[in-house]
């Protein structure tokens, strides 16, 4: 089994910064896209930032020139940092592993999520 433990949310005001975490552990034998996804309330999740383990990153519109993803493939970590953030993102943030096992077929893994909140 594969766990995806994140890290970093939290209440901030307009303009302000986050960075958020994600370690994957288990029974991994690569790793290939990391990202983050999140969801508002009322809305769809929707995708935030993603890596593939050799490609280009792809950042939604929304957030491009602001957040900023990168990974330590070492630690099995993917990383976001959220620069001048605004209320509208607002949204619990979730991580997203495309995991392939030992002996096992590439399976999608998601964390628990964490609650980035915007406001003065």
């Amino acid at each position: 089994q594969v766990q995806l433990v994140e890290s970093g949310g939290g209440l901030v005001q307009p303009g302000g910064s986050l960075r958020l975490s994600c370690a994957a552990s288990g029974s991994i034998f690569s790793i290939n896209t990391m990202g983050w996804y999140r969801q508002a309330p009322g809305k769809q999740r929707e995708l935030v930032a993603a890596m593939p383990s050799g490609g280009d990153t792809n950042y939604a519109d929304s957030v491009k020139g602001r957040f900023t993803i990168a990974r330590d493939n070492a630690k099995n970590t993917v990383y976001l940092q959220m620069n001048n953030l605004k209320p509208e993102d607002t949204a619990v943030y979730y991580c997203h592993a495309d995991v392939e096992g030992y002996g096992m077929d590439l399976k999608a893994y998601w964390g628990q999520g964490t609650q980035v909140t915007v406001s003065s």
